[in-house]
């Protein structure tokens, strides 16, 4: 049986949007049909079994967050195939893996995107779109220092997405093996 991740968007991030893990894994099991659910850290990383309808899936996942749990975040699917061919493809030095990002995306991203973004990067920053994924090589200063905002990103991309870095997506990937 091939596995799968959810990846939630933007939780328990600053205190803010406080999805806990164990009650999530609870009510996925009680209201779901996902199986061998599990979860990685609390950034928002569900594994399961490929669901049958993975757009299903996420939309009733995104939906019994936000009856539960207050919270109303995309919920991505990447298989364990898509995760291994993202790292494959991506474009950087992996060398430094707390500072190349994945930002897996909900859906098709708008033409024109690259261009869009490329006017905020910051000094070191560097930005390849690949299909669905966004990778983003941030400077010396990480994340912190960036102009892409989440609002920019939505704004450029046309589509929600989220983001985690090379070292949680290679986890990710062995997790789902």
């Amino acid at each position: 049986m091939s596995r799968s991740v959810l990846l939630l968007r933007a939780v328990n991030v600053g205190g803010n949007n406080r999805v806990p893990m164990a009650p999530l894994r609870e009510l996925l099991a009680a209201e779901t049909e996902l199986v061998n659910v599990s979860t990685y850290i609390a950034s928002g990383n569900i594994i399961c079994d490929d669901p049958a309808d993975a757009a299903h899936a996420c939309a009733q996942v995104r939906q019994l967050i936000v009856d539960e749990f207050g919270v109303d975040t995309p919920v991505i699917s990447r298989t364990h195939h898509e995760l291994v061919a993202a790292v494959a493809a991506q474009p950087f030095d992996d060398g430094n893996e707390k500072l190349l990002h994945a930002m897996f995306l909900e859906g098709e991203p708008a033409s024109g995107a690259v261009d869009a973004l490329e006017s905020r990067l910051v000094p070191g920053e560097q930005i390849a779109l690949l299909g669905r994924e966004l990778w983003i090589q941030y400077g010396d200063q990480g994340a912190p220092s960036t102009k892409l905002t989440k609002a920019t990103l939505d704004r450029a991309l046309g589509t929600a997405g989220t983001a985690r870095n090379l070292r949680t997506v290679r986890t990710l990937i062995g997790l789902t093996e």
